[in-house]
Order: C-alpha cells, then structure tokens, then sequence
C-alpha cells in the first residue's frame, strides 16, 4: 500500500498528547492524598508517557476533524484522555495474560512485585504486584473519565461523546471476558474474531473515530460510516498485533514473543494452525501451545508449525481484505477532505508496522 504520508502531522499531535497528558497529571500531584505513598503516582507518570503509539488520540483528533471539528485544545485534552483509558487497558490486560514486559520495560504489576523483593517486605510479591496494579489500572481509568469531562468542550458536545465514550468501556470490558471464555472455549476461529472486535477493534479505531466525530455534533449517518471504515480496519491492526505477538522483534515490541505462545492465547493465528495441522502438528501443538515452561527452541518450533501450516499466510490475506475493505469504506464516507487523506495514512501506520 503506498500512501501519500505528512509524519509530521502526527508527530505533532502526538507531542500535543503527551504535553496535554502530562499538564493532566501534574495538577493531579497536589491532590494526592496526605500520606499514601506516592509509588502509584509516580509509577503511572512514567507509564502513561513512556511512549505508545497514541492511534487511540489521533483516530479521535481527526473524527472530530472529518465532522468538520476545528483544531484546539478543548480536542487534543478529550483525545488524550483515551490514552489514559488504554493505560488502564493495558495494566490489566497484562496482570491477565501474566505478560511481564511492555513497551520494553516492566509491565506495572512486575515493577510492584520487584519492589516488594527489593524491600523484604511481608507476604507474597507477586499478589501485592496484582493487588498494586489492579488499583493503578483502576485510577486510569478515572483520570480518563475526569480528563474527558475537563476538555473544555461545551457541556452538551462533552455529553454527545461521553455516550460513545461509555459504550467503549463496557465492549472493551466485555471483550476482555469473552478473551477468558474463548481461552477455555472451543478456540475456533470465530470465537477469536470475536474477541479481537469487542476486545480491540472498535476500542482502537472505530470507537475513538466516533467519539471524536459525536463531539463535532455528528449524527447516526455519519458515525455508521465511521464504522463501516473503523471495525475492518481495528480487525487488521488486532490481527497484526498478534501476529507481531508472535513473530516480531521483541527489540522493537518492546514485548517478549514468548508470552502469546505460553499462555495459550486464543489468536486467529492459533487457530488457523489448529484447523489446517497434521496428526503429528496437532500433537506438538497441544504439547507446546500453552505450555508456561515454553523455551525458544520450543517457540521456534511452534513458529514453524505456523508457517508450515499456511496460517501465517492465511492472517497477511485477511489483514490485506479487511484493510481494503476499510479503504473502500472510507473513500464513500461523509468525512472532511482534509480528513480523508490523513484517516487514509492512519490505516497504512496501522497495519503495516513493526511495533
């Protein structure tokens, strides 16, 4: 896919993210309460600015902008404030999926656990890393919740997005469960596509989309339009991320390749090798997938399997359709000109990368 790309349009905006969500958290340290140890706060500082790719903002921003939403910073604040709520998503997911690393560092509850070691404290590490970052997660997402209704938009554009903006968090949370069913489920294709849409797809495309377009005041027509180009596109980017989980650099990931495989992750990926393996890959599958002593040679072999199997190739198929699809959707939808070709870039940066 060759896209006429303006990096620095996003370069920009990011860096008008991360200034806004760092202004955010510096007039929460007053507030902190007396007392309580400033470990949580300053914990989650250094997480929510160390980097990420802030798709959640920029698919924001620019809803707002193809419903004809002019630039300001009521909009970066009400963006950015979806990073807040993927940084809750994040520290929750990986005390789930017991993933110890995230972009490049310790993953929150592994910090807390540590911390505990290094401090000989009393009981168990690793329960007081959960507990510790389950609360880190918890207070994210309320930062979302009051950046959002903070932004300095009108009261009533606030409101219009803020339902969107609801409906988001309880797919995200439903999908998470239905992530639980579908790991002890049948692990059958369709199971896992739905996961990756409740789970990932609409909360990282098409929701963000809308909520920026319900605050420029846009109506159902346009926000079904926005769909029709966002559930595709989310299903892509998803279907990437897990084939990265699996086969891309740790290096640039920042997350190990190891994780996916030893919990048993219930992918698309995974289940297309299921569905096309031999007698003898169906039997090193089993032995292997899932496995939480997993080695790389083990890994290796796994990988192997993948490829061998035509599942690999199968999933670059399915993000090329879905991907078009999107494209096809959004060159018919009701967006800005100045939009189209920016949500156009987007879709590029999220399904063809390395991170």
């Amino acid at each position: 896919m060759t896209v006429d790309v303006r990096p620095m349009d996003a370069a920009e905006l990011r860096a008008r993210f991360d200034a806004e969500l760092a202004a955010f958290l510096e007039r929460q340290d007053p507030d902190w309460p007396d007392g309580a140890p400033r470990g949580v706060f300053t914990t989650l500082h250094r997480f929510v600015l160390a980097g990420g790719k802030r798709l959640r903002p920029l698919f924001c921003y620019w809803g707002w902008r193809s419903a004809g939403g002019t630039d300001g910073a009521p909009i970066i604040a009400a963006a950015a404030a979806l990073e807040l709520f993927h940084a809750f998503a994040l520290i929750h997911d990986d005390i789930m999926d017991g993933s110890d690393r995230r972009r490049g560092e310790p993953s929150v509850h592994r910090l807390f656990a540590d911390l505990h070691t290094r401090s000989s404290w009393r009981g168990d590490p690793a329960s007081y890393g959960r507990n510790t970052a389950l609360l880190c997660g918890d207070l994210c997402a309320a930062w979302a919740d009051q950046m959002f209704h903070e932004c300095g938009l009108l009261p009533e554009q606030v409101h219009q997005g803020y339902g969107v903006f609801a409906i988001m968090r309880t797919e995200v949370i439903a999908g998470q469960y239905l992530d639980l069913v579908s790991g002890v489920g049948d692990g059958s294709v369709a199971s896992a596509l739905t996961v990756i849409r409740m789970k990932a797809a609409r909360y990282t495309v098409t929701r963000p989309l809308q909520i920026g377009a319900a605050l420029a005041g846009a109506g159902e027509e346009s926000l079904a339009a926005l769909a029709a180009f966002g559930d595709p596109l989310g299903d892509a980017f998803q279907l990437r991320d897990d084939v990265l989980g699996v086969f891309g650099d740790p290096a640039v990931t920042g997350k190990s390749i190891l994780d996916d495989l030893r919990e048993g992750k219930p992918t698309v990926m995974m289940a297309l090798a299921r569905g096309s393996a031999d007698r003898d890959q169906q039997r090193r599958l089993k032995e292997l997938f899932g496995n939480p002593d997993l080695d790389p040679e083990g890994a290796a072999e796994l990988r192997q399997v993948i490829i061998d199997t035509g599942a690999l190739n199968r999933i670059e198929q399915m993000i090329k359709v879905r991907t078009d699809a999107a494209l096809g959707a959004l060159a018919d939808a009701p967006v800005s000109a100045e939009a189209l070709p920016v949500l156009t870039a987007l879709a590029a940066e999220a399904v063809d990368r390395q991170l």
